[in-house]
């Protein structure tokens, strides 16, 4: 190849690159897009931040992010990849597995990673969202760690996108920080469905989620109520619709009575 050749291909190569660069990072969502129940769940090889506000709605997050990368499983993508720092598990406990049967995802699935420490997370990350068998990467990310900044999410952005695969950081707190982050979600646990067998037991999981970054679809920082079905979510509400999101946060009226408890054992 001569020199002339060479320097129009690397000219090329060098306008192409500047021009994906420049694309807004969901311009092709559109067409990976899929609808589930009314709620528009995000295509492939995109990267997620998903917050809660405390750490004791880490339960939601978690619900969240599988719910998500469950919709990604096929084909020769088999694998959801959990990542989650060794004191974090012996802190915050493990996925349990009969809990995501019912959940809908297979719990040969997921493959748990514990990691030492932030570095060998990313690195874990990075090297999960290469691989061609996995649908998602979900990593548990506590507090907020000097080397996950700008040009950190950034890495994983590209390698979510170049790679097909999607990544889920579950993080905690009301701060927000600078991030490359494709879409940012806050979620927080609803008061469950009720059930027709029983008006004091529990029904199907609910969530609010909102929409604090990017856009999905027609939907550009939406909120919605969420619940579990054997299909998947399904948005019940919207924002505007008659419904508080802060409403799980609400004191009871009165004191409780003891016969709260009665017939407990039938709620599963």
């Amino acid at each position: 190849m001569s020199d002339l050749a060479r320097q129009n291909r690397l000219a090329a190569l060098r306008t192409r690159i500047a021009d994906i660069e420049r694309r807004p990072a969901l311009a092709e969502l559109g067409q990976t897009e899929a609808m589930a129940g009314g709620f528009p769940l995000a295509g492939a090889g995109l990267s997620h931040e998903i917050f809660a506000d405390e750490r004791r709605n880490s339960g939601a997050v978690l619900g969240f992010a599988l719910g998500q990368a469950r919709s990604l499983l096929g084909g020769a993508r088999q694998a959801v990849v959990y990542l989650q720092m060794l004191a974090e598990a012996q802190e915050m406990g493990l996925p349990y597995g009969s809990g995501l049967q019912v959940f809908g995802l297979d719990a040969a699935a997921l493959v748990l990673i514990r990691p030492a420490n932030m570095v060998e997370l990313l690195w874990a990350a990075e090297e999960a969202l290469g691989c061609r068998a996995v649908a998602a990467v979900v990593a548990e990310v506590a507090g907020q760690p000097k080397i996950l900044d700008f040009t950190a999410s950034r890495r994983l952005s590209m390698r979510a996108q170049s790679g097909g695969a999607s990544v889920f950081l579950l993080r905690y707190g009301r701060w927000r920080e600078s991030s490359a982050a494709h879409l940012r979600w806050h979620v927080a646990p609803v008061l469950s469905a009720p059930t027709p067998f029983d008006a004091r037991a529990p029904g199907a999981s609910r969530w609010s989620a909102r929409l604090e970054k990017g856009a999905v679809g027609q939907s550009h920082r939406g909120e919605w109520m969420l619940e579990w079905t054997e299909n998947g979510f399904q948005a019940q509400q919207t924002a505007g619709a008659g419904w508080d999101a802060n409403a799980h946060d609400a004191p009871l009226p009165d004191a409780l009575s003891a016969r709260l408890g009665h017939r407990l054992p039938q709620a599963g």
